[in-house]
């Protein structure tokens, strides 16, 4: 239909300006005049007074070009030019009752009053009409869907203005939420205001709101909680709106509304890191990172290049990610890749030969739980021998700092993935004390400063179980659920980075920081949440499947031992973790022997020497349960 209702010519509007406004100079004469004719047609030299109002009209509307916006998308920019003309076209009549001689007034004040505001009234009126009727047309071809605006302030206004205005848009606002008590219980641009409470929510479900929309760019996680939880309760949807800045062509419509994601939604708020420490830490130093085509590493990479260091080498062996994470990086950043196998001792010595790194981030690892629990010799010659090969570089090449990215599956490990990078922390652990202890006797000895980073699961990363959810609802379901009692922590990948880099500048060497992952999460609770989020109902739309625990998966996740206790830090939600310390010429010889185990393939004696060195390595849903009896 809007294709039909054609726009009009500017002519066509122009010609219906002047015809109001002579009509507004006609009524206002006969205003004045007391609605008498006879002295209407004697009083008043009609030829001149029309003739001086087409042509002053005349040239203000073709100045300032009032027929050129299109009627049914007037504006408060209209309105304005209107007024303008209005005004000028008065103060014309009445100047020229000074300037051009006549016998008696043509433009009495009383009269270019009246004549003042019936013109604006007739102006705007004709506007104001052909737009209600053509968005009541529009609006009667398709259904529309009633919506209510969370933030009736600047940026709830804009999105309401911008929505009504697009012919496009399906969404039709009928209502605002807001904290204000100055604006509940008021209307604004004749809409009602209702306070942020679930009465309300439920009183705007039973008016037949459909959406709720927010246009609040800075929400507390309890808010958003709130409103999403209420609004999941009632049915209603919710979507967010961009900040305005980021409108595409400063416009928006229906399609630029975005789903609530449910990273937003975790029980903790987002830690606040202060790098004046990283910065310090790394500008203008030579940086590897290990393992930079995975999600950390890469965040770690994106992060580093802010602190001006004098190259970042992307070490990783799988070619296509790296090649992604490259195209991330400006033409102009110092930014190197290196195709390499953490294993292969060859490959990484020309690191060390090519850009004497000072610092390396060692994110590199196996780390999916199933699949190191089906191949343990996999993980030891990766997440074992590869670390020893890049610590014992690292000490003969001179490496300053060397930190390492580890896990809190390392902690009371029940699975070969977790046990492997608490062998890999031993190691580096004892290969400090025992360096630190060397250097005391001879200057000469280098003193490479190891330090440990442990944290749990982070959002969003690859093979992690939000991503896995969001693949599995848009198959339709089932969602897969281990178990229902299973619970995480979690952590989003820029928070985590930060807090490794964080930590890895105030490392001295030898510790083993853990960090404040907030409160566990319940994962079937995740999963219902985002069933919802979608629009779905859980059970009915899409099922939920408990396929039970994983080999060597644990229920609960810890984040330290608990024969362990911490120490703090500056920052409050970094904690040095004190662990039990190890004799480096034990640890060498028993990694050395795991390693020529491990090389060999031979799946259970590589289990069992790994339960020898870490006792409290106890399997879990695992077919090396039997090494622990």
């Amino acid at each position: 239909m809007s294709k039909r209702l054609a726009i009009a010519p500017r002519w066509i509007i122009f010609l219906i300006d002047l015809v109001c406004v002579l009509l507004s100079m006609f009524l206002a004469y006969l205003i004045r005049l007391n609605f008498d004719f006879v002295l209407l047609s004697a009083d008043v030299d009609h030829i001149k007074v029309y003739a001086y109002v087409l042509i002053i009209n005349a040239i203000l509307m073709l100045t300032l070009k009032s027929y050129s916006g299109v009627v049914r998308y007037t504006t408060l920019e209209d309105a304005k030019r209107i007024l303008l003309i209005t005004l000028l076209s008065s103060f014309s009549f009445l100047i020229m009752d000074n300037v051009v001689p006549h016998e008696s007034y043509l433009f009495p004040i009383s009269v270019v009053a009246i004549y003042f505001f019936c013109a604006n009234f007739s102006l705007l009126a004709y506007r104001v009409i052909i737009k209600t009727i053509y968005e009541n047309l529009f609006t009667l071809r398709r259904k529309s869907i009633k919506a209510t605006i969370f933030n009736a302030g600047f940026e709830g206004m804009l999105a309401k203005r911008m929505f009504s205005s697009n012919e496009r848009s399906a969404i039709k606002i009928v209502s605002f939420l807001d904290e204000s008590p100055k604006l509940i219980s008021k209307k604004i641009e004749g809409i009602p205001v209702y306070g942020l409470s679930k009465a309300s929510i439920a009183r705007l479900k039973k008016e037949g709101v459909e959406m709720l929309i927010i246009a609040e760019p800075f929400m507390t996680k309890d808010k958003l909680n709130f409103l999403v939880d209420t609004c999941l309760e009632f049915d209603i949807k919710i979507q967010q709106v961009p900040p305005s800045d980021k409108w595409i062509n400063n416009e928006l419509d229906d399609t630029q509304l975005k789903d609530i994601n449910i990273e937003q939604l975790l029980d903790r708020e987002v830690i606040n890191i202060k790098n004046e420490s990283v910065a310090r830490e790394v500008k203008g130093k030579k940086i590897l990172v290990t393992g930079a085509a995975g999600s950390i590493g890469g965040e770690i990479a994106r992060q580093l290049i802010k602190y001006n260091p004098a190259v970042i080498i992307l070490c990783d062996s799988a070619e296509t990610p790296l090649h992604e994470l490259l195209l991330t990086f400006n033409a102009s950043d110092a930014v190197k890749s290196f195709i390499g196998d953490i294993k292969d001792r060859v490959r990484m010595e020309q690191i060390f030969e090519i850009y004497e790194p000072e610092i390396i981030y060692h994110a590199a690892a196996y780390k999916h739980v199933p699949l190191m629990e089906e191949h343990p010799s996999a993980a030891i010659v990766n997440n074992v021998m590869g670390t020893q090969i890049l610590a014992e570089l690292a000490v003969s090449y001179g490496v300053d700092k060397f930190v390492m990215v580890s896990t809190d599956k390392a902690v009371n490990p029940t699975n070969v993935m977790g046990a492997s990078k608490r062998i890999a922390e031993i190691y580096t652990q004892s290969y400090h004390k025992h360096l630190r202890a060397a250097s005391g006797i001879n200057n000469l000895v280098n003193t490479t400063k190891f330090v440990t980073t442990r944290f749990g699961n982070v959002l969003g990363s690859n093979g992690s179980v939000i991503p896995r959810f969001q693949k599995q609802l848009e198959k339709g379901g089932p969602i897969t659920v281990t178990h229902p009692d299973i619970t995480r922590y979690f952590m989003t990948i820029p928070e985590a980075c930060q807090l490794v880099l964080e930590a890895g500048a105030m490392g001295k060497g030898g510790e083993i920081f853990v960090f404040d992952m907030g409160k566990p999460v319940k994962i079937v609770d995740l999963a219902y949440k985002m069933i919802r989020l979608a629009g779905k109902v859980p059970e009915a739309d899409i099922k939920v499947v408990y396929s039970g625990l994983r080999p060597g998966e644990k229920l609960y996740e810890e984040l330290l031992n608990n024969s362990e206790n911490t120490l703090p830090t500056y920052h409050d939600k970094i904690l040095i973790a004190k662990v039990r310390e190890y004799d480096f010429a034990w640890v060498q010889s028993e990694v050395a022997e795991l390693v020529r185990l491990a090389k060999k393939h031979i799946a259970l004696d590589t289990v069992a020497k790994m339960k020898e060195i870490v006792p409290e390595f106890i399997s879990n849903n695992s077919t090396f349960e039997k090494l622990d009896k």
